[in-house]
């Protein structure tokens, strides 16, 4: 690969996705469009590789015999649920005054957001109000426990990405990677 390193994980992918995209986003100096459909292109190989591998890996225990994969596990390579997330990003990514969290597969939203709370519920987030904050999750998640987690015990357990403010912009990009996919367009 020309542009990922050493990338094991979805988590992985989607960080230096986003790192990439700071670097190389075509109104940046050392950035181009030709550099961003190549980006674009490796990470669309490379999360068909992980989710291979995350398959190959889930469908065999130690011992040989198949083992059932957790909602959020068989979730967390699927292309559609990729795809709507990055879409429900692009939707938020320009509000004033937000901070947008990803936490595993969902969106967090805090911030100030009562000027955007009709867009919010719109768009499908609903409002934690002991953790005073919006989420977003796919259709397919389904919270499987009444517990009540904290926020910090949420972001131990399924990893925490910041979306900030000076790489909103370059999140626009996501559009391609939609695009192309879509269309089938490889660079």
């Amino acid at each position: 690969m020309k542009y990922f390193n050493n990338v094991s994980t979805l988590e992985e992918l989607r960080r230096q996705y986003k790192e990439l995209l700071k670097k190389y986003h075509p109104d940046n100096p050392q950035g181009s469009t030709e550099a961003t459909q190549e980006i674009n292109a490796e990470y669309d190989r490379l999360f068909k590789l992980l989710k291979d591998k995350h398959e190959n890996k889930s469908d065999k225990t130690t011992d040989g015999t198949a083992s059932k994969q957790t909602n959020y596990n068989a979730n967390m390579y699927d292309w559609e649920n990729d795809r709507s997330l990055r879409e429900v990003l692009q939707k938020i990514i320009n509000f004033d005054g937000i901070e947008i969290e990803l936490v595993g597969a969902w969106l967090w939203v805090s911030g100030n957001t009562y000027s955007y709370k009709k867009e919010l519920k719109e768009i499908g987030f609903k409002w934690a109000s002991q953790k005073k904050m919006w989420y977003w999750k796919s259709e397919t998640y389904q919270k499987k426990s009444r517990k009540s987690l904290s926020m910090d015990d949420i972001r131990n357990y399924y990893g925490s990405t910041k979306v900030y403010t000076d790489t909103r912009v370059l999140l626009s990009w996501f559009n391609t990677i939609q695009y192309e996919h879509k269309h089938n367009v490889s660079a």
